[in-house]
C-alpha cells in the first residue's frame, strides 16, 4: 500500500462511481473512481486504425475489473466511430481473444495472435 492511499476492497468498488472518458490531448482513455485517476489506456490514431499500447490500472484498483470496464468502453467508442483496432497492448489483446464480439474491430487478427473461432472450427 502506497503511503497516504488507503487499500481498496472489490467491495468499494462496487458501490464507487466509475467513470471513463476519452482525453484526446493525452491520447488515452482515463477511468475514474469517485473522481480519482484509477487508471488508463493510451492509444495513437494511424490511418489503418486506433493502436492501443498500453492499459495502467492503478495498484490500489486492481483486481476489481476495472480494466476490462475501461477497455470495453474504448473498444466501443472505436466500433462506433468506425475505427479499426491494432491491439499492440497485451491487455486489450488479450481482452479481444476472450470476447469475440470484439474481433471484427481487428482488421488482421491473426498478426496479433488473435484466434478466430468459428462455429465449425474444432
Amino acid at each position: 500500500m502506497t503511503a497516504g492511499r488507503r487499500q481498496h476492497s472489490p467491495r468499494e468498488a462496487d458501490e464507487a462511481l466509475v467513470s471513463v472518458r476519452d482525453d484526446p490531448l493525452a491520447s488515452r482513455f482515463e477511468l475514474r473512481v469517485n473522481g480519482v485517476l484509477a487508471g488508463y489506456v493510451s492509444y495513437r490514431d494511424a490511418r489503418s486504425g486506433r493502436a492501443f499500447e498500453h492499459t495502467v490500472i492503478a495498484t490500489e484498483y486492481q483486481g476489481m475489473g476495472l480494466a476490462s470496464q475501461l477497455i470495453r468502453y474504448a473498444l466501443d467508442e472505436a466500433r462506433a466511430t468506425g475505427r479499426n483496432v491494432l491491439p499492440f497492448c497485451p491487455f486489450v489483446r488479450s481482452f479481444v481473444q476472450q470476447h469475440p464480439a470484439y474481433v471484427d474491430l481487428v482488421g488482421q487478427p491473426e498478426r496479433f495472435g488473435i484466434t478466430v473461432h468459428t462455429p465449425d472450427s474444432r
